[in-house]
């Protein structure tokens, strides 16, 4: 019973682990090209490239050593890579596209004037 639990528990550790590179590796393949470059991070080609064969990994292979090995390249690019994209790319500021902290909904709040 208890292997069985255990056996369980890496099963959804490995999905887990296969769900997030999957994400990576659509957020790396949507990201524009020049933001890669205008970031000083690897290319875009080095992300795919690296984040496609830790989904084959995790999909054909599993080896626990080769699978933590993607689970930290694809941790690296979700936590470095991605951000420095967004921001470079305008999608940063919580969910905003620009704009100051005095802005409404409607525009810029001048008080009143």
């Amino acid at each position: 019973m208890l292997l069985s639990g255990f056996g369980t528990l890496l099963s959804l550790l490995n999905l887990a682990m296969l769900v997030l590179a999957v994400v990576a590796l659509f957020f790396a393949a949507t990201a524009r090209e020049d933001a890669y470059r205008a970031t000083d991070k690897q290319t875009k080609v080095f992300w795919l490239v690296l984040l496609g064969v830790t989904v084959a990994v995790n999909l054909f292979v599993p080896m626990l050593f080769l699978q933590i090995a993607g689970l930290v390249a694809t941790i690296v690019f979700m936590v470095d890579v991605r951000p420095a994209i967004k921001q470079v790319s305008g999608g940063g500021g919580g969910g905003r596209k620009g704009g100051s902290s005095s802005d409404g909904p409607y525009g810029p709040y001048n008080g009143g004037r």
